[in-house]
C-alpha cells in the first residue's frame, strides 16, 4: 500500500517509464546503484527480491563482465535501464564523499526523472548532508517498511513495463 506522498512522488516516474517501455521495450527495468561494500549484503538481497518478482535488474556484480572496463559497463547499464534505484546506506554515503564510482552513477541518475532512492539503515537527513539533490527526491525507506515491501512497491512501479515487454 502506497502512502499519498509516495503516490505523488512516484506517479511521474511511472509515467516516464511507461513511455519508455513503449519506445524501447528491450531496456532493463532498473539499474541498481549501490556501494561496493553492500554488494554481497543488502544490495544483493534487494536485487534477488526484485528479480524474484519478475523485474530485470542491471546489477554490476552479475552484469559487469570480466575483462570489460567497469566504467564502460556501468555506462551501458545506465543507458539501457528505465529506472535508477539508489540504495542509500551508510556505506554509500561514505563512498559518495570520496567521489568514486557510485558518485559517477549517481550523477548520471540525477540527470534523469526516473530515479528512486531507497534509504536503508540511515536517514534522509544524513543523505541530504551528503547529497542535497538526491535527498530532495522522494523515495522509500526501510525504517518505515521491510525491504520485501519496498521490493513489492518497486516491482509494482515497473509492472506496466513487465506487462508491455512480454
Amino acid at each position: 500500500m502506497y502512502t499519498p506522498a509516495e503516490v505523488r512522488a512516484l506517479t511521474p516516474i511511472r509515467n516516464n517509464v511507461e513511455n519508455l517501455a513503449n519506445e524501447k521495450p528491450d531496456l532493463r527495468d532498473v539499474f541498481l546503484c549501490h556501494a561496493w561494500d553492500d554488494r554481497k549484503g543488502v544490495a544483493k538481497e534487494l536485487h534477488d527480491m526484485l528479480e524474484s518478482r519478475g523485474v530485470s535488474v542491471w546489477f554490476s556484480e552479475k552484469d559487469a563482465g570480466l575483462g570489460v572496463p567497469l566504467l564502460r559497463s556501468i555506462d551501458k547499464g545506465l543507458a539501457n535501464s528505465r529506472v535508477g534505484i539508489v540504495l542509500v546506506t551508510p556505506a554509500l554515503l561514505k563512498r559518495l564523499k570520496s567521489e568514486g564510482i557510485a558518485d559517477k552513477e549517481l550523477s548520471a541518475l540525477l540527470a534523469r526523472d526516473r530515479l528512486v532512492p531507497i534509504v536503508h539503515e540511515t536517514t534522509y537527513e544524513e543523505l541530504r548532508d551528503v547529497s542535497p539533490l538526491l535527498g530532495s527526491r522522494a523515495g522509500l525507506d526501510t525504517a518505515e517498511e521491510p525491504m520485501a515491501d519496498v521490493a513489492d512497491k518497486l516491482s509494482e512501479l515497473v509492472a506496466p513495463l513487465i506487462v508491455n515487454v512480454e
